[in-house]
């Protein structure tokens, strides 16, 4: 008995003393804004909080979201690696994590950190069920042990894109005094939105404000190492959802205090900036170094302070693949001062409709204007199809990023450069987004998408990606090479042949209509579909009727699956095809089926919804 309680006294002990050589860490973080904040030299922001937290520590002022939304946002951030790479880049997915690899909260707590998350997870990734010490309204440093370190995470909603649109609303900055970006048009919805904007980053600050006075309160000011940092651009259309600098551009503010300066980025200055190249997928090593913890090499990111951090990298890469109920798949790489933007879907519009972005007042008057033929030529290209296959923007001269640099002579240099570096990153993490969403589900059966790439004959990505690659231009010299990759045995390659013959258009299809014919009758759902949109928008008659009745047979989620429904659904809205025979089945369907995750269940129905909004009974 007395062994018993010497023993049961050592483990007290040792699970109530800690380090005192290990840092808190506070992470203050808030939604959809980019660094439209006075201490990035913005003069209509009212952001007094994070500029006194910016005037004695340090700004980032190119610092990168890995995606323009928040749950692929959040998923590099907890993850440490990017989401086109683990398969968790679509909107409100779910994956497993890769074997062998950890969140880092379950580092953290193993090196004794107390770690909180107040309140928004939101990942595309499978966590353990003890990722957090606890994640809740109330979770809050001031819960730990006496003695413990901790990592602190307070989220603020205040500036998330629903505050923009939420009426009524007590204006602050009178919408006379913002500016209008060229892409959008100058109506008073647009001023009072974007002046609603700014007043929301203002009440997000003032929530941080509220947590740094606590940590004040506590005597914690100078033992605590701060980091403040928006999840993803501007929540105003254009630039959420998209991977553009206005979707990924984020504010990060750190503060080391004396202390803790020896971990401190080694450019760090209080009062200074700096200019290092940082993206979400740095955060979780950067953590794991100040905390004295060797980053895994599985870690995609690189430190950027502690005794582990690398040198600066040269470039940051974002992503868009599915976001809500529509697919895309865009891939952006910056150097800091060019944008380079590789659109590997460019048959589909920036602005595809999207329920929850056509509830802001913005998008609805924009959408008007230009169906009505009132937008001028900058304003149209949101809305208009083609999307150009590959486009470069000059920040320093163009900052709304609207005079695309890809055919320019004189750039041609700095294309090549970031094309080849897109290029390298994707094959470098193996990117699964060349996979239809459904056939990545299908290879990683029993797997997570991030084991299954690594096994060759499960992804053999050079064939698939360079598929993609020819197929997402507009050149029909390529069109005899797209006949050749559709013999391929892979269900990906086949997938990107069609979508090639499809991109190209009534010309290309015509000369491949009995190729298109055939791969109705496809093994892969997948490739029968983007064959179907194929005829149905370019074909005649009988090419429609045909393409209608194949659409018709994979709609049924009961019977296909949610993927397979979302993408024979997302064809017929965007054709708006109204065939009896096909609205019948879709309004006599059920919208429940199978799906890897609850997370999904909502597509299906929104997407029902939009092709029933305009049929009558």
């Amino acid at each position: 008995m007395k062994s018993c309680i010497i023993l049961a006294s050592a483990f007290a002990l040792s699970t109530t003393s800690f380090s005192a050589d290990k840092p808190n860490i506070l992470w203050l973080t808030s939604e959809d804004h980019g660094p439209d904040m006075g201490c990035y030299g913005d003069t209509l922001a009212v952001t007094p909080n994070i500029d006194g937290l910016a005037s004695k520590g340090m700004i980032f002022t190119k610092v990168w979201s890995t995606a323009p939304v928040c749950a692929p946002a959040r998923t590099a951030i907890i993850s440490g690696m990017y989401p086109s790479s683990t398969g968790s880049e679509h909107m409100r997915s779910m994956v497993p994590m890769p074997s062998g690899t950890k969140m880092y909260p379950q580092f953290l707590r193993e090196a004794g950190y107390y770690c909180t998350n107040n309140a928004k997870e939101d990942y595309n990734l499978r966590k353990p069920e003890d990722l957090w010490d606890e994640s809740s309204d109330n979770a809050h440093w001031k819960n730990r042990s006496d003695g413990q370190p901790f990592l602190a995470v307070f989220n603020s909603l205040k500036s998330h894109e629903s505050r923009i649109r939420q009426r009524p609303h007590e204006q602050v900055l009178d919408p006379a005094r913002v500016r209008v970006p060229a892409f959008h048009p100058d109506t008073p919805e647009v001023r009072q939105d974007w002046a609603q904007y700014y007043d929301c980053v203002s009440m997000a600050d003032a929530d941080a404000g509220m947590r740094l006075k606590e940590l004040e309160d506590a005597g914690l000011t100078e033992e605590t190492i701060v980091f403040y940092y928006g999840d993803h651009g501007t929540g105003m259309p254009r630039g959420k959802r998209w991977p553009c600098n206005l979707g990924l551009h984020v504010p990060l503010v750190v503060y080391f205090p004396e202390k803790w300066q020896h971990l401190a980025p080694k450019e760090y200055q209080p009062g200074g900036k700096s200019d290092r190249m940082v993206c979400f997928v740095d955060l979780a090593p950067t953590l794991l170094s100040i905390a004295g913890i060797k980053p895994p090499k599985w870690m995609q990111g690189h430190a950027f302070a502690g005794p582990y951090q690398s040198k600066p990298q040269k470039y940051l890469h974002g992503l868009r693949s599915r976001m809500d109920e529509a697919y895309d798949l865009v891939r952006s790489v910056t150097d800091g001062r060019y944008v380079y933007i590789r659109n590997y879907m460019p048959h589909l519009s920036q602005g595809q409709r999207l329920n929850y972005q056509f509830q802001t007042p913005t998008t609805r008057i924009w959408r008007e204007l230009y169906d009505q033929g009132k937008t001028n030529e900058v304003q149209s290209i949101f809305w208009r199809t083609p999307k150009d296959p590959e486009e470069l923007y000059d920040l320093m001269n163009d900052p709304d990023e609207v005079n695309n640099l890809a055919t320019s002579g004189e750039h041609k240099k700095i294309l090549g450069k970031l094309r080849k570096a897109q290029r390298n990153h994707a094959i470098k993490i193996r990117d699964v987004g060349f996979l239809p969403e459904g056939e990545m589900h299908l290879r990683s059966r029993g797997d997570s998408p991030y084991d299954m790439a690594r096994a060759r004959k499960s992804y053999p990505m050079r064939r698939i990606f360079r598929a993609a690659g020819i197929a997402s231009g507009f050149d029909q010299e390529a069109l005899p090479k797209l006949h050749k990759l559709y013999k391929d045995k892979d269900i990906a390659v086949r997938y990107w042949a069609i979508m090639g013959i499809l991109i190209r258009g009534k010309e290309a299809v015509a000369a491949s209509r009995s190729l298109l014919h055939s791969a109705l009758s496809d093994t892969s759902p997948f490739v029968k579909i983007t064959a179907a949109r194929a005829l149905a928008e370019y074909g005649d008659s009988n090419d429609h009727l045909t393409a209608v009745t194949v659409l018709g047979e994979l709609t049924p989620p009961e019977i296909n699956g949610v993927f397979v429904s979302m993408s024979a659904l997302m064809v017929i809205k965007d054709l708006n095809i109204k065939d009896a025979p096909l609205i019948t089945i879709i309004r006599n369907m059920k919208t429940g089926g199978s799906s890897p995750d609850k997370r999904y269940d909502s597509y299906v129905p929104r997407l029902v919804n939009d092709i029933l909004g305009g049929v009558g009974d």
